[in-house]
């Protein structure tokens, strides 16, 4: 009596020879595993490649404005002329002979 094919056997006949073998199946198994599903995948890495990239760019920014704040300050603060103007412009300081007149421009909308 002839043997009747199961129909699990009829669909490992239409499977392609390379998806036989466990070894093939496992590495791919695997490589999806690492590229999707894992704690540490591709698509993670990516975002924190270009997180850090962002961070960095924000760091190089505020390196440039803080040196440019200390050459600001560094010129400001070499005589006491402009020490006197900078008193004079921000705090409204003037000296005991004078009159100062403190006239507001309009904001324009």
């Amino acid at each position: 009596m002839a043997h009747k094919p199961t129909k699990w056997e009829l669909f490992l006949e239409d499977v392609p020879t390379p998806l036989k073998n466990k070894f093939i199946v496992a590495t791919a198994v695997f490589v999806v595993w690492m590229l999707f599903f894992d704690n540490n995948s591709a698509i993670d890495q990516y975002r924190l490649q270009s997180t850090l990239q962002g961070l960095k760019d924000k760091k190089a920014y505020h390196d440039g404005e803080i040196k440019k704040a200390e050459k600001s300050h560094q010129e400001l603060f070499t005589s006491d002329k402009t020490k006197e103007k900078f008193a004079r412009e921000t705090y409204f300081m003037k000296k005991s002979d004078e009159d100062v007149f403190v006239i507001d421009k309009p904001q324009s909308k």
